[in-house]
């Protein structure tokens, strides 16, 4: 598969607002953990190769067990995830399969009553950020490692 054209180069103004989302995020009380889990899950559902290569380099360093990134895509099945981490693996998989009914009423305010409203906003944001560099990451066949 050949790459298609880099968004960067072709459309830097467009890229240089992507990164105004990352930048937010950055300052964001979102853990370090939350945003890689974030990022990986987003990543296996929409199968961006890119970004689970980057994101989970990334998680590794942070300190991110092999065990629990292996096993994320089975994170119901297992007792690795704390229950704000659940709460947050499932918020990410509503958001980016909002076709299939989006955020029930009963997982908003599970979400909101575990780590209030400001916090779930800003998974919000970062759920919306992965699965829009995920978009550009697959539609221009952007490959592992580069």
């Amino acid at each position: 598969m050949e790459n298609r054209f880099n968004m960067q180069h072709v459309q830097p103004e467009g890229y240089k607002a992507m990164f105004g989302l990352e930048v937010y995020l950055q300052k964001s009380a979102l853990s370090k953990t939350h945003k890689e889990l974030i990022k990986l899950r987003a990543s296996q559902i929409n199968g961006c190769a890119y970004c689970l290569d980057m994101h989970s380099k990334d998680a590794i360093k942070l300190g991110e067990s092999i065990q629990r990134i292996v096993l994320l895509d089975a994170w119901k099945e297992t007792n690795l995830y704390t229950e704000q981490e659940r709460i947050v693996l499932e918020l990410t998989e509503a958001v980016t399969l909002i076709h299939q009914g989006g955020i029930s009423d009963e997982l908003y305010q599970k979400a909101e009553a575990a780590l209030g409203k400001e916090y779930v906003a800003q998974v919000i944001m970062m759920i919306v950020t992965i699965n829009a560099w995920n978009r550009i990451a697959i539609s221009t066949h952007l490959q592992p490692g580069e």
